[in-house]
């Protein structure tokens, strides 16, 4: 009898505690800083918190796991605790407790590259110059890596910097490598809801792609499937590597992302790589993200952002908060090629990284298209009928990530190869995929006249001849259709995204994966091709590295402009840079420009932001003292400051919300080129817009000499009734070329 009493109190214990389980989730709460805790007390401190009956650690409770997962230091004042709801409703209501946060997930932002921005080798080159970015501590927020990678080798790299307080993971783990003068720190946060033992080694590939994007050594012979040959490495080869691994494959808990940047700023980074897409719309004060960027940007680390893969949708960028680099993605000049003929003659030209040696080019197949009926599955080619065998099939994309699987679709259905049509959203955007049947990603307009073709003939075909890496592609640099656009929805009067980047078809480091199961099992695959705005942001973090290495005192705001008002507007070929359906790319689209490095480590003149200048430029969102106290973790009165507006933050960009009045805002720059230098202000404008420049003439006497200006913006007649305007303002010396877009928005924007 007793032996059943027990058992049945033992089934109550186990019932209560799977309840309890149920009934807590994860939060980070954010705290009132206190000055009078102790970096030993901050633990204990966040413990009493906790309910009084809740045991620190759950290990004692029933319940799996401690109770305070992360306690946070350096970019919150806080920590993230299992809670029941009722818990979390007591802890909302305790002194000194300013926000509790749901925990969320957010996604990953998912060799050319340098000598397409120009970077060079040799006594001259831009590289050898700069110092490889040597000396520079890169925080990489992402997936871990593959720490035996030839990437993250150190040949001729320095020993870690004196101020490195990180710590290595990597070194009790068997057969992974371990930490060098390259990789100088790894560790791994999981939350409760991951696994919490598992080391920094990438199992998703994502991160060893950024990683060494940003700052991978150099590595002869680097190929995908014998294309794009070439040397590979990042943007500062001789940067060191900070590794953060706070996602599990494309899965990236909030809770772990805010404890990556917290370790980040302690160990001593100077820039964040952050290839996550976040909140593309939450307010300054309610976005974790932005509120740690800000710390991590008052102890003078610079950050490079994804603006996300939400485009072409207008007010779709992410991670916008101004004192951080929001980065989108555009193409380059190499495409593998892959060229469409149909029965007719016709040729177009796609993309394929499936390149079979055995090429068939000039074998004209029967060419079905099973979506003509208007069917969307079998439009997308989710569905397929049996008469596809040994056809080839147009299918019309259904995304990014299910280009590879559509592929695999038609072979299943044993078809003998797939003609890839993007939707008319897509445009001209074309990915080289790692397809596992002879296909070609083509253009809407391409797709849409293969479509007619085979509605006009009773008996249409097409071959597929795979041409391999072409360089020269043209238009080059275009912003890819993915790449997220503005206005940012936080704060519509910061021009976001800030700059585009090499986001398409990039070859980088890899890692095996489950996200790329048709290569798990290749362990000679070192090398893969990947897109997204993750691809371009690690190219800026790489390009801030180097320039703070040529610069160690500039800010992180000092770096971010020289960046935007140095990038180019037009393309290889001398005109605009054009968006995925190659019209003129917007500001909205490209932010300033594309990246142009060899001009962004001498921009002449600088736009500079103090963390205390954004406090004014906060206090005019609206967001109220407590508002601005959660981001700042200062008391701030807003009714005792002077608030500016977006427009007069001193921005390297302008967006001018412009209606009957003029508008006018007020600049500062920094000469931080030679002595003597004197630049005249030269506007583009279309005529429809007024712009006076006051003085239009600055003259510096000396190195780091400050100057102000003014911009007023008119209507040059009577006021548009709905669209807007965009151009620059340029400061122009005789060794420079300082631009500054202005944007006036169009009226629909400004409502």
């Amino acid at each position: 009898m007793r032996s059943f009493v027990g058992v049945l109190l033992l089934l109550a214990q186990l019932l209560a505690a799977t309840h309890a389980q149920e009934l807590r989730k994860n939060y980070v709460v954010h705290l009132e800083p206190r000055d009078d805790v102790s970096a030993d007390a901050v633990e204990a401190w966040h413990r009493s918190f906790l309910p009084e009956a809740a045991p620190a650690s759950l290990a004692d409770g029933g319940d799996s796991g401690p109770r305070i997962i992360y306690s946070y230091s350096h970019v919150l004042t806080g920590f993230a605790a299992r809670l029941s709801d009722g818990e979390a409703d007591a802890m909302r209501s305790r002194a000194g407790c300013l926000r509790l946060y749901p925990e969320e997930f957010l996604p990953l932002a998912t060799t050319h590259s340098p000598g397409f921005l120009g970077l060079q080798l040799g006594k001259e080159g831009f590289w050898s110059r700069s110092g490889f970015g040597r000396g520079v501590v890169i925080g990489l927020l992402d997936t871990g890596i593959l720490p035996s990678h030839p990437s993250f080798g150190d040949a001729g790299m320095p020993p870690p910097p004196k101020k490195w307080k990180g710590a290595c993971e990597f070194k009790a783990i068997a057969g992974t490598g371990g930490c060098n003068n390259k990789v100088i720190g790894a560790r791994a946060f999981g939350s409760a809801s991951v696994n919490s033992t598992a080391p920094p080694v990438d199992d998703a590939g994502h991160g060893t792609h950024t990683a060494s994007t940003a700052a991978g050594n150099f590595v002869e012979n680097a190929d995908v499937r014998g294309n794009a040959h070439g040397t590979a490495s990042g943007m500062a080869p001789h940067a060191h590597l900070a590794i953060y691994k706070v996602c599990s494959r494309s899965r990236c808990s909030i809770m772990d992302i805010v404890a990556g940047l917290d370790a980040a700023v302690k160990d001593g980074v100077d820039v964040i790589s952050f290839s996550i897409d976040a909140s593309d719309g939450a307010q300054f004060n309610y976005d974790l993200v932005a509120i740690a960027t800000y710390k991590a940007m008052e102890h003078g680390i610079f950050v490079s952002a994804a603006a996300g893969n939400a485009g072409p949708t207008v007010g779709s960028v992410g991670n916008g908060a101004p004192w951080m680099l929001t980065v989108a993605a555009g193409t380059t000049d190499r495409a593998i090629r892959t060229t469409v003929r149909l029965g007719n003659g016709q040729e177009f030209d796609g993309e394929s990284l499936f390149q079979p040696r055995n090429n068939t080019a000039g074998r004209q197949l029967p060419l079905v298209f099973p979506g003509a009926s208007g069917d969307p599955d079998a439009r997308g080619c989710s569905t397929l009928p049996d008469d596809v065998k040994g056809k080839v099939v147009l299918c019309e994309s259904r995304g990014i990530s299910e280009h590879v699987e559509q592929g695999q679709t038609v072979n299943a259905y044993s078809g003998a190869g797939m003609i890839l049509m993007n939707k008319p959203e897509e445009g001209f955007t074309t990915f080289a995929d790692a397809h596992v049947l002879p296909a070609s990603h083509v253009s809407n307009t391409a797709g849409s006249k293969i479509a007619a073709y085979i509605k006009s003939t009773a008996k249409p075909t097409a071959s597929i001849t795979f041409r391999g890496t072409v360089m020269g592609s043209t238009p080059a640099p275009a912003v890819a259709f993915f790449s997220s656009r503005g206005p940012s929805k936080a704060s519509p009067g910061i021009l976001k995204p800030d700059i585009t980047g090499p986001g398409m078809n990039i070859l980088a480091a890899w890692a095996p994966s489950e996200m790329h199961p048709e290569f798990v099992d290749d362990v000679s695959l070192a090398f893969f091709m990947e897109s997204g705005t993750s691809m371009s942001t690690p190219h800026l973090s790489g390009i801030a590295a180097v320039i703070k290495s040529l610069h160690p005192g500039w800010s992180p705001a000092e770096i971010r402009s020289a960046l935007m008002t140095s990038s180019d507007t037009a393309d290889h070929a001398g005109v605009a840079i054009k968006d995925e359906q190659y019209r003129r790319a917007s500001f909205y689209a490209m932010g300033a420009g594309y990246v142009n490095p060899s001009r962004a480590v001498d921009p002449g003149l600088v736009y500079d932001l103090a963390p205390n200048d954004y406090i004014p430029y906060l206090c005019g969102l609206g967001i109220g003292d407590e508002g601005v106290h959660e981001i700042t973790h200062r008391r701030i009165e807003c009714g005792k400051i002077k608030a500016i507006t977006e427009a007069e933050l001193n921005y390297p960009s302008m967006v001018v919300k412009l209606l009957s009045q003029p508008i006018t805002v007020r600049r500062t720059v920094k000469n931080v080129g030679k002595a003597g230098s004197v630049y005249r202000a030269v506007v583009e404008m279309p005529k429809e817009v007024s712009v006076t420049v006051r003085p239009p003439v600055l003259r510096f006497a000396k190195v780091n000499e400050r100057q102000s200006f003014t911009v007023t913006v008119r209507w040059a007649g009577k006021q548009p009734a709905v669209a807007g305007a965009e151009g620059n303002l340029k400061w122009v010396s005789p060794e420079h070329v300082v631009r500054s877009p202005i944007v006036v928005p169009p009226a629909k924007v400004v409502a």
